[in-house]
């Protein structure tokens, strides 16, 4: 009976220290979208200088090489550009995105929609340089986060796993 007892404290641990983990992990995945995202943004700044293509055909492009949530993105602008705006399009796919960017990084990186063609390119290009400077603030946040509430979220759980195993004890 004891047996099932430590077993069972012991799942308790692990199930709390495990759930610490997944908190923590939101934070390094928040800044690796970010980083993901300015190269994104800046391969699309690239692609529009030098390659005068129509920005559905860079979107679909930009998805398929970039990876995860950020791809996702641009591929969903992609599509939603057949019966929207290129801006609207945007907007809409980055608020629908699910990835790890909160509502500040969301509305940063919306700001991107307001001029896409609808401008020249050097306008374009412009609002790509403002946009990745606003996302260079928000990785640098996001690692600040990320240092200071990683390292918090893994030991709280392990230590509330602590004390649910020492109160049933």
């Amino acid at each position: 009976m004891n047996i099932i007892k430590y077993i069972i404290l012991f799942v308790i641990l692990g199930i709390s220290s495990y759930i610490g983990i997944l908190l923590s992990k939101k934070y390094s995945n928040r800044e690796k979208e970010l980083k993901e995202l300015k190269n994104a943004i800046s391969i699309l700044g690239t692609q529009i200088k030098f390659t005068y293509e129509p920005l559905p055909t860079l979107f679909k492009q930009i998805g398929e090489i970039t990876k995860g949530n950020i791809g996702e993105i641009f591929t969903n602008a992609y599509i939603k550009m057949e019966n929207n705006s290129a801006g609207d399009a945007w907007k809409n796919a980055v608020e629908e995105s699910s990835g790890n960017l909160n509502k500040e990084d969301k509305e940063i990186i919306k700001r991107l929609g307001n001029l896409l063609g609808q401008v020249d390119v050097e306008g374009q290009l412009k609002e790509i340089t403002l946009v990745n400077e606003f996302i260079n603030g928000q990785i640098e946040k996001a690692e600040q986060e990320r240092k200071k509430n990683e390292r918090l979220y893994r030991v709280l759980g392990a230590t509330i796993g602590m004390a649910i195993v020492i109160v049933l004890i």
